[in-house]
């Protein structure tokens, strides 16, 4: 049986491991790359911009080239929150204001749990299972020019693509497994970094502090979804008093049209 990589300690024991971190970047970035420690919970002095964000897994390859975060998200986030992680670790390598210079390609990889819950502006719902945003400049004919190589990497297993490259598919399968079917995943353990993973986060693997550490993050993780749907219900009724319509209040809370029409009819 596999623990739940929705788990914050779950996902920190497997990711935080050489062999899989290091798997994990060469199927989802196409690179290999050389490190020297995994950091957990990273914080930069002094502070990039006004947000004081913490990193979940953060590593630099050795040569200082490139640094790689990994951030897992369990419930629906706004682009907003990854794009600044990304752009601050970009911004955080200028450190004066003589050098312009960006000496590190810097990649963000976002590993959602939850289907999406948000759509683009036009309305449409957003339903990728992987999403890809690269910094280069390109000509007004289309062609890009490749001068700084910063990627940002969304990952969601929820939102299954056949298209989706088999070296991928493996990881986001480790991911819905884990979550869906702990008890009989399917997985290619023929890659060295799938079968790292499974060895440990399997349930017998982990220790009686992990388990305890483990059950306590989804006590919290329980208290707070429960904390955010009531702060959303509260909105909620606030707009009901507005003349938007419950299209408008679904999207501007994230609760869905029939929980806004319920409210509507108390």
């Amino acid at each position: 049986m596999l623990g739940n990589l929705d788990n914050e300690v779950i996902f920190k024991k497997a990711f935080t491991n050489k062999i899989v971190f290091k798997a994990f970047v060469r199927d989802v970035l196409g690179i290999e790359v050389e490190i020297d420690k995994i950091e957990t919970e990273k914080k930069f002095e002094p502070k990039i911009g006004y947000v004081d964000f913490e990193l979940d897994i953060f590593a630099e390859t050795v040569d200082k080239r490139i640094c790689i975060e990994i951030q897992r998200v369990e419930y629906d986030h706004h682009f907003d929150r990854f794009l600044h992680y990304f752009l601050m670790l970009i911004a955080e390598q200028q450190k004066s204001s003589k050098e312009y210079n960006i000496q590190q390609t810097v990649y963000v990889i976002v590993v959602l749990t939850a289907p999406y819950k948000i759509s683009e502006k036009n309305g449409k719902p957003i339903l990728d299972e992987v999403l890809l945003l690269k910094l280069n400049p390109q000509t007004l004919q289309g062609e890009v020019r490749d001068l700084y190589g910063h990627q940002f990497v969304c990952l969601n297993p929820n939102h299954p693509n056949k298209e989706t490259p088999k070296q991928i598919r493996d990881w986001l399968d480790l991911i819905y497994q884990s979550i869906h079917s702990p008890e009989r995943p399917v997985l290619n353990t023929q890659n060295e970094g799938i079968r790292k993973a499974v060895e440990l986060i399997s349930f017998e693997n982990l220790t009686p502090e992990e388990r305890t550490e483990a059950k306590n993050k989804e006590a919290a993780k329980i208290v707070l979804t429960k904390e955010r749907m009531a702060e959303k219900v509260e909105i909620a009724k606030n707009l009901l008093q507005s003349p938007l319509s419950s299209k408008d209040i679904a999207k501007y809370t994230g609760l869905t049209i029939e929980q806004i029409e319920t409210l509507r009819n108390v």
